[in-house]
């Protein structure tokens, strides 16, 4: 088996477990797989793309982020702020 097709295998693997996995992991196999669709990379192209691409550092976790701004936002509704002061008690509790 040459390494075309180990990385063809590899990638079947993480898109038949990613709906039972939902892990960052699988997220970046899915946004890696769609970037190289979309640049029509093939071949060696592809297998280096997707290499580089799964290997560079994983981006902030969207998720937790969308989840804090949520809870400083009812926080800042529980404290009544309004305007200019809700905007920047969501945002310090938010980056904190």
């Amino acid at each position: 088996m040459n390494h075309h097709h180990i990385v063809i295998a590899l990638i079947a693997t993480f898109v038949l477990a990613a709906p039972a996995l939902a892990t960052p992991q699988t997220d970046k196999m899915k946004s890696c797989n769609a970037t190289a669709k979309e640049q029509t990379l093939k071949g060696d192209a592809r297998r280096d793309f997707m290499s580089q691409c799964l290997s560079s550092k994983p981006e902030p976790d969207r998720l937790a982020k969308r989840e804090k701004v949520k809870s400083c936002t009812s926080d800042a509704k529980e404290k009544s702020l309004k305007g200019d002061e809700r905007k920047k008690f969501i945002s310090e509790c938010a980056a904190a």
